[in-house]
């Protein structure tokens, strides 16, 4: 069956022809190391990226999973902010091929500034060359070590949220699945922006996209194969890699859920709510319509945009128990 896709709102439409490139090469084992060096020429590091503004920025090396490399962390911390206050954990998305930490500073840096909060901005290994569980495995062991370190990062343990867009936010899901069930960290939210979690891409909203849009079908199809290796297409699938293969949801921490009427994400994160909210859970789920993947970041001027900052600040606000200003 054909099914058409949802058109993209007329105002961001035209801005598609400079976002994807028309002779833009595939996600291959070939394309994949030139890809990574130009994003990463896009992104200055952190401390670069914030000039003056009033935080101070560390960049650390801790301790991996048992047996893997260093894990290279950023935090952002607001200068004036006496005593221990809420951690933003952010895992960076691209697809699990690409994609490098400094390309969230600029979010990162407007929520410190706003909420007074503390930024750990973590580094992972990517797939191909480290496949399903380096990933979340890394973005893991980098939760436990901020929540053991909180005192020295001037961080409240009790109030952690994981978050991330796209494949970060497909990391950060399966961090809060790692987290409930190895009895670790207890986060008091999870903010899943367009998170990229299910890797059997039956959904309609999966098939709409083909060849179409910021993050296509096929791009999606390369992304989880890098990822999985032998496992893709099988039923042995990890529930950690593919948050949407989890049998039980209960016990999650709240869920932030955003994600574009006119993506191949749109299906399988608005199940992800639904299913959360079958146990008794809690998730705030918003479908903006019209927008593309990475919508907030490619087109930050759009109203839909800013309306959507607004939205996941003010939950962030709601779980970190702060005032509004």
């Amino acid at each position: 069956m054909t099914y058409p896709p949802v058109p993209f709102d007329a105002e961001i439409e035209p801005a598609l022809a400079q976002i994807v490139s028309p002779d833009a090469p595939p996600f291959t084992p070939e394309t994949i190391p030139g890809m990574r060096a130009a994003m990463a020429a896009m992104f200055p590091p952190a401390a670069e990226q914030v000039g003056d503004a009033p935080v101070h920025v560390a960049e650390w090396k801790v301790p991996g999973p048992e047996g893997a490399p260093d894990l290279e962390i950023t935090v952002i911390s607001p200068r004036d902010v006496e005593g221990p206050v809420p951690c933003l954990y952010n895992i960076h998305g691209g697809g699990m091929m690409v994609g490098h930490r400094n390309m969230d500073v600029g979010r990162l840096l407007a929520l410190v500034l706003e909420l007074g909060v503390v930024a750990v901005n973590v580094e992972y290994r990517l797939a191909p060359e480290h496949p399903h569980p380096a990933p979340v495995e890394d973005c893991y062991a980098g939760l436990v070590w901020t929540v053991e370190h909180a005192a020295e990062l001037g961080i409240d343990p009790t109030r952690v949220v994981v978050m991330g867009g796209s494949a970060g936010g497909g990391l950060s899901a399966g961090v809060a699945l790692l987290a409930r069930d190895r009895g670790g960290p207890a986060l008091v939210g999870q903010l899943l922006l367009c998170p990229m979690i299910d890797d059997t891409n039956t959904t309609v909203a999966s098939h709409q996209y083909s060849n179409l849009g910021t993050w296509t079908r096929e791009t999606n199809l390369a992304g989880w194969q890098s990822l999985l290796g032998e496992d893709y297409g099988t039923d042995a699938v990890s529930p950690y890699a593919a948050p949407t293969r989890a049998t039980d949801l209960s016990g999650l921490p709240p869920a932030f859920i955003e994600v574009g009427s006119a993506e191949t994400f749109r299906d399988e994160d608005t199940q992800y709510a639904l299913r959360i909210w079958e146990t008794g859970g809690q998730a705030e789920l918003h479908v903006w319509s019209g927008a593309f993947h990475g919508f907030d970041m490619y087109v930050p001027e759009w109203h839909v945009s800013r309306i959507a900052i607004e939205t996941r600040t003010s939950w962030l606000r709601r779980v970190l128990g702060l005032v509004a200003g």
